[in-house]
């Protein structure tokens, strides 16, 4: 490590828990964000700012100047450009040496195959449930750890999704593919700006602890956050035996 990375990541190094070695791990990683909005933004700059290695950026959509309240890695000059590419700028401003791969695509079964297999960590920060569950069957088939977050309105939550661990449950376990939800987004119920920071910072957080070694990871509990009252709540989540998608059947069909 050079003398000027030493320098940058100095207050990380001086963790006992992280060191050189959690820091050269770091540096030779490859996290997927899949997403680029509201936990996108603050996951991504913490990721950069803490120098991992490569960051992969997906998302199709266009900064619009409503996004501006809350996805703070995106400006007022850059309304109209692809999110991948005006959050890749911003985390260059920060952090030029790390390699990021900007992805203007949906995440489709056909880029999760490509992409995902390609990484040490994937972070979930979309906002609808068929595109996680498409996340965590691509996780849970190529072994990958999926650090979880949504937020809205005043609520918010954040999970490890790491079936490489015996009894982890992964996100089909805890929210079943064949259960009807109410698909409710920031468009139409609204989000406190200051709340997708918060777990979006969180999501960064347990992909660093992955990703460096550091201590355990949140897999197997499902954190909520109330921003109203500040109060937080952790469950204890299981694997489903029956699971569709982490179920032994399951995964020895998938080999």
């Amino acid at each position: 490590m050079r003398d000027d990375q030493l320098l940058r990541y100095s207050r990380h190094i001086l963790l006992d828990e992280w060191g050189v070695d959690g820091q050269e791990r770091v540096s030779q990683s490859h996290a997927l964000i899949i997403g680029a909005g509201g936990l996108g933004s603050p996951a991504a700059l913490y990721l950069a700012s803490a120098g991992v290695g490569h960051i992969t950026l997906m998302d199709h959509d266009q900064v619009d100047v409503t996004n501006l309240q809350r996805q703070i890695a995106h400006t007022q000059e850059r309304v109209g450009h692809a999110k991948v590419a005006s959050l890749k700028v911003a985390m260059a401003n920060l952090n030029p040496e790390v390699q990021v791969t900007a992805i203007a695509a949906m995440a489709d079964a056909s880029m999760l195959a490509q992409h995902v297999p390609l990484a040490d960590v994937v972070l979930d920060c979309t906002d609808n449930f068929e595109t996680r569950h498409a996340i965590n069957l691509a996780c849970v088939t190529h072994r990958k750890a999926l650090v979880s977050g949504s937020a809205l309105r005043l609520d918010g939550q954040v999970a490890v999704y790491d079936t490489r661990h015996e009894a982890a449950p992964c996100y089909a376990c805890v929210f079943p593919p064949n259960q009807h939800f109410e698909e409710t987004r920031c468009a139409t119920m609204g989000v406190l700006a200051p709340l997708v920071g918060v777990i979006g910072s969180l999501q960064a957080t347990e992909a660093l602890k992955i990703l460096s070694g550091m201590g355990a990871s949140l897999h197997g509990q499902l954190m909520l956050f109330n921003a109203k009252h500040m109060e937080w709540q952790t469950i204890q989540t299981q694997r489903q035996a029956q699971c569709p998608v982490c179920s032994p059947s399951r995964a020895s069909a998938l080999g």
